[in-house]
């Protein structure tokens, strides 16, 4: 991986979102007006602080996904993908310029959700940094996935279409809406291996114990490998062209 291509391609990204204003507020905004919204539908600081945390790891990592993946599949459609790599750079390069460029966007996203959440009512027992910590990986992981849907779709539709086989799912057993201990035995094992339940328990951890456990750090491992991995299948599986 060469550092100095990856900085070039996360530089040409965010130029290019720089002129895409639509795109920005989607990104940055909308997490903040859904938590906004969220805190009226309860209309109670008390219920707010007990969903907010686990939904500040889901909002930007389902935004994340969304924007990366019709990014990416824009690239390859317009050809600029292609001309791309017909230069020295790498697949790896490019994907990584891409992530480096979305995760500064995403901790633009993550900070201000969280402080509109804080300004909203939102109490934490933990630190706030963990929780802003454990929303950027969330987020991601979100860019990570969609980077490698991007490379199974041939319109940005299709890219859309992803959502409910990737994101969806996890939004349902992870433990938002029922604890994963009570949930069908086949159900405990596909959460068991989905990595936004991993989230959703050390976001719970950090709104409800003022210590970070061992819960919370394997939140982080498993965060962490998960992007690691999306992003080498993503690379694995990169076409230049959208046939």
């Amino acid at each position: 991986m060469n550092p100095t291509v990856v900085l070039a391609t996360a530089t040409r990204v965010l130029t290019q979102l720089r002129h895409d204003p639509r795109t920005i507020a989607l990104m940055v905004v909308v997490p903040s007006l859904l938590m906004t919204m969220l805190r009226y539908v309860f209309n109670s600081a008390t219920v707010f602080s007990l969903s907010a945390p686990a939904l500040l790891g889901f909002f930007p990592f389902l935004l994340m996904f969304l924007v990366t993946s019709i990014t990416m599949l824009r690239e390859r459609s317009s050809g600029t993908l292609e001309r791309l790599l017909t230069t020295p750079m790498s697949k790896l390069d490019l994907l990584v310029g891409y992530a480096l460029a979305f995760s500064l966007v995403a901790l633009a996203q993550v900070v201000l959700a969280v402080a509109v959440s804080i300004w909203l009512g939102l109490t934490l027992t933990g630190a706030i940094w963990a929780l802003v910590l454990v929303a950027l990986l969330g987020a991601l992981l979100g860019v990570a996935l969609g980077l490698f849907a991007s490379a199974f779709a041939r319109t940005e539709f299709q890219a859309v279409q992803f959502m409910p086989i990737i994101v969806l799912p996890q939004l349902l057993v992870c433990g938002l809406f029922q604890p994963r201990a009570d949930m069908a035995q086949l159900l405990r094992w596909f959460s068991n291996a989905m990595p936004l339940s991993y989230a959703v328990e050390a976001l719970h951890q950090v709104a409800t114990s003022p210590s970070l456990n061992d819960q919370y750090l394997r939140g982080l491992l498993v965060l962490t490998g998960s992007t690691l991995l999306a992003l080498t299948c993503a690379a694995a599986t990169l076409q230049r062209r959208t046939a």
